[in-house]
């Protein structure tokens, strides 16, 4: 009879224990929020270095907990969040501010507009001749707007 009643309570007191102590996989969880499009994505990060927990850098199997903050380097931007909750799986991307307080900082994303801006500027390297137009750009910019072109042709 002792054993029934040590039965019925163990399964409860499991469940109890794991609500309270919800967990989730490092890599799962940045999977699960949408920062990879891949769980192996995911991983290949964490063993890079790129993402902390706690100020620690972090292997993919690590337990990632409510209230841990996260950094995560990830396309030249330093994100930074504070876990919430555990989803239980992929959320959408309407809902992941349910499970994490975002606390990166504005600058961060201004700093990424002017490398992506610098960017467009520059030719890539390998691209060949300058185009006629290119060409023309160059020296409407470098010929002094003072001067008189048309002695040129004369």
């Amino acid at each position: 009879m002792h054993l029934v009643a040590q039965d019925t309570i163990f399964p409860i007191f499991v469940r109890i224990i794991n609500e309270t102590f919800a967990a989730m996989r490092a890599d799962k969880f940045l999977w699960c929020l949408r920062y990879f499009k891949t769980r192996n994505l995911a991983a290949t990060a964490c063993k890079k270095g790129q993402v902390r927990v706690n100020g620690d850098v972090i292997k993919p199997s690590r337990e990632v907990y409510p209230q841990d903050k996260v950094q995560l380097r990830k396309n030249q931007i330093g994100y930074s969040f504070t876990v919430l909750d555990i989803p239980q799986s992929r959320v959408g991307a309407k809902l992941v501010d349910i499970y994490r307080k975002d606390t990166t900082p504005a600058t961060a994303f201004e700093h990424n507009e002017l490398l992506q801006m610098a960017k467009k500027h520059y030719r890539k390297k390998g691209m060949g001749r300058p185009t006629k137009k290119d060409r023309r750009d160059m020296e409407d910019y470098l010929i002094d707007p003072g001067s008189n072109t048309q002695e040129l042709d004369d």
